[in-house]
């Protein structure tokens, strides 16, 4: 009995043209645009937006990729997050390969608010996760009057 192997086929890079796809359809129901810049990536990496008391905290999930490889800047309230996963010779075994993560570039962008202190956003990564914290102004906390008689 002779058993043949199949290829394995990468789902995630079907899955990730499935959401630009899916993103493309609200985008243009909306009448907005996406950002080109995202959809020329070639995956994207899932985030947490947390909001506390004094600041936005946004963690994204970068496994296996270096802080030398991953870019965080911040253009007109535009925070975007950008890297590469270095393509790596695929594992042979026999007749078949088995790529299951995903290489190359990904981007994100986020739009912050008004209250958000661009100037001071701290970027860290640890155990495959980059964390950005946000600041908001101080003139953003709320802070309660004093009514005088």
């Amino acid at each position: 009995m002779t058993m043949t192997m199949m290829p394995y086929t990468r789902p995630f890079s079907l899955l990730n043209q499935l959401q630009r796809d899916i993103n493309d359809l609200f985008m243009a129901s909306a009448g907005t645009r996406a950002d080109d810049q995202s959809y020329a990536a070639d995956w994207v990496p899932a985030v947490d937006i947390k909001e506390e008391k004094d600041r936005y905290i946004i963690e994204a999930d970068v496994p296996g990729i270096q802080a030398k490889d991953i870019e965080v800047t911040m253009e007109n309230h535009q925070l975007t997050i950008r890297g590469q996963r270095e393509h790596v010779k695929e594992e042979e075994r026999g007749e078949y390969k088995r790529v299951e993560r995903v290489r190359g570039s990904f981007v994100r962008s986020f739009t912050l608010p008004d209250v958000a202190d661009t100037e001071h956003i701290r970027a860290t990564t640890k155990d495959g996760v980059l964390t950005v914290v946000i600041p908001k102004s101080p003139k953003a906390t709320p802070r309660r009057i004093q009514v005088e008689s």
